[in-house]
């Protein structure tokens, strides 16, 4: 039988405020285990919440950029359930009145433009980490469990979609998407490998042609759009195998194995009824007023779609357009571009040396002494003739690695071509007497010998002649 793919995703991104979300203990990741934390964050008897403002502007930011509706008034919940990160055994979250609904993504793959719609982007705190330690690092073989509260509290906004998606390719561009976003919004340091941005996705067949949902499985534990894709095509195929040997799929949350590439059940799917949502008695309703939400529009950056858009209207094609705005790269291409630098040199630079540069290093956009004025300063010595396109690379490297400016670092490893005309054309006239039969048969016509000619003029020059300059020379004076 022909099944269709149903794919709903969870996004949770982590806003990057100073404090937590109820309190003011530090938001920083990193710190030693439990020493961000204070009786409202650990929900000791008698401590009150204070919601944090900056993240309610920056959800509202978040809410804007995907065309969300605006709630004017808004709620929190106590999401209650037990487990041992859950210092409270609850977790303020929203349930009916979320601050943003609807709303939709646009984005491309398969080799078509899709809209995805979003249900609702709401505010909720995160939970503590735990460490299970021994066996394979899961609590069903650990020996004990670590506990850090630091990360209790922090700000976390959930975007939940619509069951838009059909395939794992389409789900890994939405993500994508939504992780330009939020980079662009600067709301997150959206880290998949620090857990700032994390994926859970719903996915169900059904039959071909069928409107109503297959049976829904959950699956956690994705931290990369890789794995993402990777968890969606294998269960696709599991549950594909499933149906078609006549089986029950069983409504669960799956626990992604990235070592092994499989999904494991982890427990039933709960539903909403499940965490017994009642509003939150120690926080009352929000109202966001519409001169609140115009201000947040009002500093709302450009987003990586217009982004895109407006790099194409700059020369660049549609690939190198997206890559750029991928890799966080745009302002140094921009810089580079307003300081004079050609648009597609600049950013063929850029989506090439420099990108495969900063994977190499394990670095970000921001990770080098690379300025957007170094780069239009590289285009232009070697549009003048100055630097081989050869040798602009070692030194678009010595620039990356904090050694000068193109010109410093191409004096000081001897790149820089010859282009004087008087010295170049003292070394071709030297190589044209060293070559008289060759030179007689350049001037006859015979153009097979330029290369052997211009061999030994490079080698004279140990390779720093201008190519071109010396080509000219060698033809005018045989």
């Amino acid at each position: 039988m022909n099944y269709e793919t149903v794919i709903g995703i969870e996004t949770h991104v982590e806003l990057k405020t100073k404090s937590k979300m109820f309190c003011g203990c530090s938001a920083e990741f990193g710190a030693e285990p439990n020493t961000h934390t204070c009786p409202v964050c650990l929900g000791l008897p008698g401590a009150l919440p204070v919601p944090n403002e900056q993240a309610i502007d920056w959800i509202v930011a978040i809410g804007l950029a995907l065309d969300s509706t605006i709630a004017p008034w808004s709620v929190f919940h106590r999401k209650n359930y037990f487990y041992a990160d859950m210092p409270k055994n609850y977790q303020i979250s929203q349930f009916d009145i979320p601050i943003c609904g609807g709303g939709h993504l646009d984005i491309v793959a398969d080799g078509k433009a899709v809209r995805i719609g979003v249900t609702r982007v709401h505010m909720e705190e995160d939970t503590g980490k735990s460490t299970h330690v021994g066996g394979d690092g899961r609590i069903q073989s650990a020996d004990h469990t670590l506990l850090d509260f630091n990360r209790a509290g922090v700000p976390l906004v959930e975007i939940v979609s619509e069951p838009d998606l059909r395939t794992p390719a389409q789900a890994r561009a939405y993500v994508q998407e939504l992780h330009e976003i939020v980079e662009a919004l600067n709301v997150s340091d959206a880290r998949l490998e620090e857990g700032s941005m994390r994926f859970d996705a719903n996915i169900s067949l059904r039959p071909q042609g069928d409107q109503a949902l297959g049976v829904k499985v959950e699956i956690k534990n994705m931290n990369s759009f890789r794995s993402l894709e990777r968890a969606l095509t294998f269960e696709i195929e599991r549950q594909r195998r499933l149906l078609d040997a006549g089986t029950t799929v069983a409504q669960e949350t799956r626990h992604w194995d990235e070592a092994a590439g499989v999904t494991h059940s982890m427990r039933s799917k709960e539903e909403s009824s499940d965490y017994r949502y009642f509003t939150e008695p120690d926080l009352v309703p929000m109202e966001i007023s519409d001169e609140w939400r115009e201000r947040i529009r009002s500093e709302l950056p450009e987003l990586p779609a217009q982004r895109r858009v407006r790099y194409l209207s700059l020369g660049l094609d549609s690939t190198t357009a997206a890559t750029l705005v991928a890799v966080g790269l745009g302002r140094l291409f921009e810089t580079a571009v307003a300081a004079g630098g050609t648009a597609r040199t600049v950013a063929n630079w850029l989506t090439g040396e420099v990108t495969a540069y900063l994977r190499k290093e394990g670095k970000g956009p921001n990770g080098t002494s690379l300025t957007g004025e170094a780069l239009a300063e590289l285009g232009a010595l070697v549009e003048s003739g100055d630097l081989s396109i050869s040798a602009a690379k070692p030194v678009l490297e010595g620039v990356l690695n904090g050694e000068g400016s193109p010109r410093e670092v191409a004096e000081q490893r001897d790149l820089l071509q010859l282009s004087d005309v008087g010295v170049l054309g003292a070394v071709v006239d030297e190589v044209l007497a060293a070559n008289p039969e060759e030179a007689e048969r350049l001037r006859n016509g015979d153009m097979k010998v330029l290369g052997f000619l211009m061999g030994h003029v490079m080698r004279s020059t140990k390779g720093k002649a201008d190519p071109k300059l010396a080509n000219e020379m060698l033809r005018s004076r045989s």
